[in-house]
């Protein structure tokens, strides 16, 4: 009851200002909010200048760090917000005014027990940029290295746990109250939100997640990723090397140094590649401020807070639907989905064909530097209620990604279209992760999973035996972890198994 009355209270506050900027719209679609909007529509603003798209954002960041992020998080949903709104959304930006120097220098002094002149010999006072969740401001180190010091708002984790509070309540009453919502998955979507969230209130996250990236790319030397400072980084504070370079979207900057946004773009395109379908973990927050060209052309990224990871088997899916989609294959992109069980397997897969076909021609049919394949995936989670199909939240970064991307290719080359770029890339890794020696190579992981469990199920079955030869009676939880186990195979098919494996390391698939 406390709870509630809380949550309540916030969303009138929330109403009132949503009311200043004229932008209760939103709030009006949902069942559980529309009495709050209708008390603050009888208060609001009229003709607060800007399109609706535009008043939400600036209602937005007047709300704080969890709405900025909200609103970015709306941009890539179409099927909930509109078009309209959700391109306006995409320019929401995630700027504060700075919370003051010598705030940054006692977080920093607390987190690391060392005075700041014990880590750094200078500390730039002033930040380099100052965000929803952090500030940066640039050092010297005491080895003489120059460093990139990111910094946590003071009181950052209170605010947006408390929102979250708000979001997951709201959530759970229009599950509750609004079966038509379900489908949206409300619940599941604001639990996406918040573990992106709370790991970018973890600087340490952030640093291993630059590590990693910068693992995975030691192989190519098109994109770097700044080394991380791990004597001077803790859950508030995170120091990386400094980086220098031109914002990728500065296409005369780049042209007046000597470098080809052509080629920029194929990089781009190339790096893009390789995080989603080689590695399944990509940059999700690849705006133009965090993203830079090196003298030497080398791609430089920053800000690792918002990454998204793809298991093998949807990357297997994009990997499909994309090529189905730029073949303007749409039995081919339909079929995708009803094997990814993202659309139930009693609908039609004609009606979904021609549904595929709908959305994607109006799109495929503009000029070639004009598609968006993430406009395009938006526009099919906006039909697809029609066929049942739910949405998939762990997708909706790679979209805001894709977006993020095909904005910054679009403003460097208007001529070139990334995606036709990447399409060898992608064609390439279909032949080599999905083709019959692809399915020999995973056949033969799957069966040495299978041999490696035997001793231990067998060790299992024999101690079962045993209880039961001693009159032991067996605890249902027992009876029930061996029966929902997978069944072992028998003795026939599991000496067939193992000639198949032994034939396929001969052979060293």
């Amino acid at each position: 009851m406390i709870r509630a009355a809380r949550n309540l209270a916030r969303l009138f506050t929330i109403a009132r200002t949503l009311a200043r900027y004229d932008a209760l719209f939103l709030m009006e679609k949902l069942p559980v909010a529309r009495n709050a909007a209708f008390l603050a529509r009888l208060v609001s603003r009229r003709n607060v200048p800007g399109r609706p798209g535009e008043r939400l954002a600036d209602a937005l960041e007047a709300l704080g760090p969890s709405f900025i992020k909200l609103g970015q998080a709306l941009s890539i949903r179409p099927d909930l917000v509109g078009d309209d709104v959700a391109d306006d959304l995409t320019g929401l930006q995630d700027r504060l005014p700075p919370f003051s120097s010598s705030e940054a220098r006692r977080i920093i002094a607390d987190e690391m027990e060392k005075p700041v002149e014990a880590l750094y010999d200078a500390f730039d006072d002033q930040p380099v940029a100052a965000a929803s969740i952090a500030q940066v401001h640039y050092a010297v180190t005491t080895a003489g290295h120059p460093v990139a010091v990111k910094v946590l708002r003071p009181n950052a984790e209170s605010a947006i746990h408390r929102d979250l509070d708000l979001m997951y309540w709201v959530a759970g009453l229009i599950e509750h109250f609004a079966p038509a919502f379900r489908r949206l998955k409300p619940v599941e979507t604001v639990r996406t939100f918040e573990r992106s969230v709370t790991m970018e209130m973890d600087l340490r996250f952030e640093a291993a997640a630059a590590q990693e990236m910068q693992e995975n790319f030691l192989e190519n030397p098109e994109f770097r990723v700044p080394d991380v400072d791990w004597q001077r980084t803790s859950q508030r504070v995170l120091t990386t090397e400094r980086i220098s370079g031109i914002p990728i979207d500065e296409a005369e900057q780049l042209r007046e140094a000597g470098h080809d946004p052509q080629v920029v773009v194929r990089n781009a395109a190339a790096v893009f590649f390789a995080m989603v379908f080689r590695d399944g973990f990509f940059h999700a927050d690849m705006h133009p401020g965090n993203l830079f060209v090196g003298p030497d052309g080398t791609l430089l990224a920053v800000d690792f807070g918002i990454m998204g990871r793809l298991d093998s088997r949807t990357r297997h899916y994009l990997a499909d639907m994309l090529i189905g989609f730029l073949q303007r294959d749409y039995r081919r992109v339909a079929e995708v989905h009803f094997k990814a069980g993202f659309v139930p397997a009693d609908r039609s897969v004609d009606a979904f064909t021609q549904a595929c076909r709908s959305i994607a021609e109006p799109v495929l049919g503009k000029p070639l530097a004009e598609i968006s394949i993430a406009r395009l995936l938006g526009h099919l989670f906006h039909v697809t209620e029609t066929f049942g199909m739910e949405v998939q939240p762990h997708l909706l970064l790679l979209q805001k990604s894709m977006l993020l991307t095909e904005g910054v290719g679009r403003r460097l080359d208007p001529n070139v279209n990334m995606w036709e770029l990447a399409r060898p890339l992608i064609e390439d890794w279909i032949a080599h992760n999905m083709g019959p020696m692809a399915r020999m190579r995973e056949t033969a992981s799957e069966t040495r999973d299978s041999l490696e469990r035997l001793p231990r199920l067998a060790a299992k079955l024999e101690d079962t035996t045993d209880r039961l030869n001693q009159g032991v009676p067996l605890h249902p939880d027992s009876v029930r972890a061996l029966t929902h186990r997978r069944t072992p195979m028998t003795v026939k098919l599991l000496w067939a198994a193992v000639a198949v494996l032994a034939v396929l390391v001969a052979f060293e698939v």
